[in-house]
């Protein structure tokens, strides 16, 4: 069990993170409109976990990516990105499928996205992703990946492997039915998944969709019921809910000032992870990934220029 004023002891290893999953552009429309009505969008850096390896890179730990890009401007525009970042590339495969990109609405609510994919779903597992579990100390992934294959076997891999290797596993269980494959029961393959990972984060959105309407207190105890060990769950404005199975605390949001939400999400598992890598007690740690949340909801798009983690807990009085 995860108690709330322990710290999590980690091998010391190269990296502190590997991301597994999507790498991919996010159109962002330039006003504010549900309805995709915008005259003009944005090109910006996007893939939930590529958010997050950009993230906790500015925060001040290592990290990696393994996803698939095409062979074209786009998959370029991602690997120049990752680069100035100085995350390195070797897990990032060049295939010849086009770039994914997802179309987002700009908001202050919950955006609406339209997803357009390709090449993010043929990444292989190879001796480069292996080499990358030895050496990390948590991997990560979301729905995106396992919601098609052949990428959903590469994810079943990394996740075996990074048992067998004593990595924390952390999974974003974003259930969306609309990027599942046709035909197939999302929601039972993603309840599976869940007794194989530590921590999950959904969101009470998330919860929705895979167990239908409940209480908050409910649809934790059933992502604990399933076998995860820590469960956040966020509530928007009114902050969040977290439990650990014997213990439930209660996070009010930080947020004073909202810009745009895309990449609120990554902004919090960024924060988190990387207090936990530094040695902060869970619960320090997740006061401090709300506390990157609202910083990056102050500004536009998923990845933003964050200060330090050391900075952000002063700023925040944490």
């Amino acid at each position: 069990m995860f108690h709330f004023d322990r710290r999590i002891e980690f091998q010391n290893k190269d990296n502190d993170i590997l991301t597994v999953g999507e790498l991919l552009v996010d159109m962002i429309s330039d006003d504010y409109n549900d309805d995709h009505e915008s005259d003009s969008y944005r090109k910006f850096f996007g893939g939930s976990p590529s958010n997050i390896a950009m993230n906790v890179k500015k925060l001040g730990v290592n990290s990696l990516v393994a996803s698939a890009v095409g062979e074209d401007g786009l998959g370029t525009f991602l690997i120049n990105h990752l680069k100035s970042a100085n995350i390195d590339t070797q897990c990032v495969q060049r295939v010849d499928y086009s770039t994914s990109m997802v179309l987002v609405n700009k908001s202050k609510g919950t955006p609406i996205p339209t997803f357009y994919r390709e090449a993010d779903y043929h990444l292989a597992y190879t001796p480069e992703i292996e080499n990358a579990i030895a050496k990390s100390k948590v991997v990560h992934f979301s729905c995106w990946p396992i919601s098609r294959t052949p990428v959903r076997e590469t994810v079943e891999k990394v996740m075996a492997v990074a048992r067998k290797n004593n990595l924390l596993v952390g999974f974003d269980p974003n259930y969306h039915p609309m990027i599942w494959q046709k035909g197939e029961n999302g929601v039972e393959y993603v309840k599976k998944i869940i007794s194989k990972v530590d921590i999950v984060k959904p969101s009470e959105d998330d919860a929705e969709r895979i167990f239908g309407k409940d209480s908050h207190q409910n649809q934790m105890q059933k992502f604990l019921d399933l076998g995860a060990k820590l469960v956040i769950m966020t509530l928007g404005k009114d902050g969040a809910l977290v439990s650990n199975g014997q213990e439930t605390l209660q996070f009010d949001s930080l947020a004073t000032e909202i810009v745009d939400t895309t990449g609120a999400g990554d902004a919090f598992w960024s924060g988190f992870y990387t207090a936990l890598i530094k040695g902060k007690m869970i619960r320090d740690a997740l006061e401090l990934g709300f506390a990157v949340s609202a910083f990056k909801l102050q500004h536009t798009g998923a990845v933003v220029d964050l200060p330090k983690l050391e900075d952000l807990q002063g700023q925040y009085h944490l």
